[in-house]
């Protein structure tokens, strides 16, 4: 299952989405409406509205954003780093969260921004020390994600948490999809049509039961709380007035325009 979260007259809600994305046309896909919201049992209402007739949110908005850096040996490689002994875990705060179509507005404070095209984890359900025959059971599904960086600030400076947490550096969507294998898929990231990065999750360091068992020996995840879980090779940098697009095998496109910051 498909699930997005929308606005539609001023009310936000959640639905499923129905309908094929195989011709890359979106203009027949509706959303029904769901009865609650989908961290618990649910049910379609049968009200059915077109997706052209609504404004997607971020299919979540997440209590926490654990993030996984140089996940991929080639992205390592290519900022001049090696694969590290353990899990680098950070955070992106839930300001820094925008849904599809929304605007990436470029730092004042940065001269270098870089895309970073990702699987992103939605949890389902509170959990901690999580053992790795559980970890399927804690996930509600998958969205594309754009670990959006401030390069030359992330640098110069210790900590990440301005390079990779300002305002907008978090964009998820388009959608959660609930039914998919993410052992080997495709991950594409283009500025304004052309491609500049292209691998697959298989390519992860380490799996996402890794990641996962890793960060709930520390921390409790709640429902809703998302994990990023790596970009592989091709970061590149993005200029006020490019479209930035993730697209994920089975999942969808989550694309967003960079402005500059007012």
């Amino acid at each position: 299952m498909r699930i997005a979260r929308f606005s539609i007259d001023g009310n936000v809600a959640f639905g499923a989405v129905e309908g094929s994305t195989a011709s890359g046309d979106e203009s027949e896909l509706v959303l029904d409406i769901i009865k609650g919201i989908p961290f618990a049992d649910f049910e379609l209402s049968g009200t059915k509205v077109p997706l052209s007739k609504v404004r997607l949110l971020p299919p979540v908005l997440p209590n926490k954003v654990v993030a996984i850096g140089r996940n991929y040996a080639e992205h390592a490689a290519e900022l001049g780093h090696e694969v590290p002994d353990a899990p680098i875990t950070f955070f992106k705060p839930s300001t820094s969260v925008v849904g599809p179509g929304d605007p990436i507005a470029y730092p004042s404070f940065s001269q270098e921004v870089h895309h970073e095209a990702e699987l992103a984890v939605v949890i389902g359900r509170m959990c901690r020390e999580v053992p790795r025959d559980r970890v399927k059971d804690v996930i509600l599904g998958y969205t594309c994600a754009n670990d959006v960086t401030a390069r030359d600030i992330q640098q110069r400076e210790k900590q990440w948490a301005r390079a990779k947490g300002f305002d907008s550096a978090c964009p998820l969507g388009p959608w959660i999809e609930t039914d998919l294998d993410p052992a080997d898929l495709a991950i594409e990231c283009t500025v304004n049509g052309e491609v500049r990065q292209s691998g697959r999750t298989s390519e992860m360091v380490r799996s996402i039961e890794d990641l996962i068992v890793h960060i709930t020996e520390a921390m409790t995840l709640l429902p809703g709380d998302v994990i990023l879980t790596g970009t592989p090779a091709g970061v590149g940098p993005l200029n006020v007035g490019d479209e930035v697009a993730v697209t994920i095998e089975g999942i969808g496109t989550l694309a967003n325009k960079v402005i500059k910051r007012g």
